[in-house]
């Protein structure tokens, strides 16, 4: 089953085919950036506002959003906590 997560207004990407999850400030990050928008990859989620995650897909598409990447690493977890409960809940 295909597993969405929310970067931010209203906006979901596969759970499964994220890489990592950095902070925009370091170079490295930016040379990503660059990168990806030079090759078409480059995907803004922000809405316009400041970018505080990149988003790293196995595609090698990169995602800029406006969550810090804790947020999206807790939305990550609280659906694979719920699952978990939900096939302990049918096993019982």
């Amino acid at each position: 089953m295909l597993r969405m997560v929310n970067v931010g207004f209203g906006n979901v990407v596969a759970a499964q085919r994220i890489v990592a999850m950095i902070n925009p400030e370091s170079a490295p990050s930016k040379r990503i950036v660059a990168q990806a928008r030079e090759c078409g990859k480059l995907i803004d989620a922000t809405h316009g506002r400041r970018t505080r995650a990149v988003i790293v897909m196995d595609s090698g598409h990169v995602i800029l959003s406006s969550l810090q990447p804790q947020t999206i690493g807790e939305r990550l977890g609280k659906e694979k906590d719920e699952k978990i409960i939900a096939v302990k809940e049918v096993e019982n």
